[in-house]
């Protein structure tokens, strides 16, 4: 099994600096970002760790020794690139793009440098396809934002060798993620599907105008969405009965929608140019300081939620 000292993050974005942190924290690994564009990689990184200092999670000392472990470059050719125990690829959501980079990386690394891909949704098996090795690439799915979600989703592809993913869990877990291994390589994965099929059925409640998009929310907030982190649906599922899951299901199951395509009324948001935050008004009107809190409000929830601060 490869010893892995050095860890090359490639892509110098939010994500990027957010894995960089989380690996920083182990004082025997090595962290190199690589980014073909100039990138004050350390600001990000040093903001996302002064949050954890003013919550009483860690010292400005702390601070100064992650950063003291993490490189940039901008050359891929460097000696830091080629002596890479492991990649962890967070690129833009672009296939070919993705492709291009580890076909390129394999010119350069060795021959058993580990390849890891975050991507949400698209296929570690796509994403190898330009590679002679396929078998060293596995998916590494990230959760936004990444210094501060635990999960990380370890996803086989059609050609992954299984020591290589038990490998990679196994380093993800010695951070303080909690990994988990998805087992086969399919659309979303693991966790994307279950909550892109809640959404599915969130928007088809606000198109179908049973509830409005702030009910559907609160509705989610102030029920089950508060006791998820401690019962989740399996676990619930056992404890009031599979039977009883089973009538419920058998009733309400054909009124859910269950639509393959975006709904109508997201395709008609889109097309209005109405974004969300990025425009002020998607399911619902938008304030600059109402997205300035709602940001800061789920930075404040996710420390208090993970280290009781």
């Amino acid at each position: 099994m490869k010893e892995i000292k050095k860890i090359l993050i490639c892509g110098g974005g939010m994500m990027g600096k957010g894995i960089a942190q989380i690996f920083s924290q182990r004082k025997d690994l090595e962290i190199i970002i690589y980014d073909k564009f100039p990138v004050d990689v350390y600001e990000g990184i040093r903001i996302n760790l002064t949050q954890l200092k003013n919550a009483g999670v860690i010292s400005e000392a702390e601070i100064e020794d992650s950063l003291s472990r993490i490189k940039f470059t901008q050359n891929i050719n460097s000696e830091e690139v080629k002596s890479a125990d492991l990649v962890v690829e967070c690129v833009l959501e672009i296939l070919e793009m993705k492709q291009d980079l580890f076909a390129e990386l394999e010119s350069i690394v060795a021959k058993d440098t580990i390849f890891c891909t975050n991507t949400s949704v698209m296929s570690p098996t796509e994403i190898s396809k330009k590679l002679k090795y396929k078998n060293r690439l596995v998916g590494t799915h990230f959760w936004n934002p990444a210094y501060l979600i635990p999960l990380v989703e370890v996803v086989k592809s059609d050609y992954s060798d299984d020591e290589i993913v038990q490998q990679v869990h196994e380093l993800l877990l010695s951070v303080g993620k909690k990994s988990v291994i998805c087992k086969k390589d399919v659309p979303g994965f693991i966790a994307n599907r279950m909550q892109h099929a809640l959404w599915r059925e969130a928007i088809y409640i606000v198109e179908q105008g049973i509830a409005d998009a702030k009910t559907v929310d609160d509705a989610v907030k102030y029920s089950f969405g508060l006791r998820l982190p401690q019962l989740a649906p399996l676990e619930n599922a056992d404890m009031v009965g599979t039977d009883l899951t089973y009538n419920i299901h058998d009733y309400v199951l054909k009124n859910l929608c269950s639509s393959q395509e975006p709904s109508s009324l997201l395709k008609e948001l889109k097309e209005m140019g109405k974004l969300g935050f990025k425009s002020g008004e998607g399911f619902q009107k938008w304030t600059d300081e109402e997205i300035k809190t709602s940001k800061e409000e789920l930075v404040k929830y996710l420390i208090k939620m993970i280290y009781k601060k």
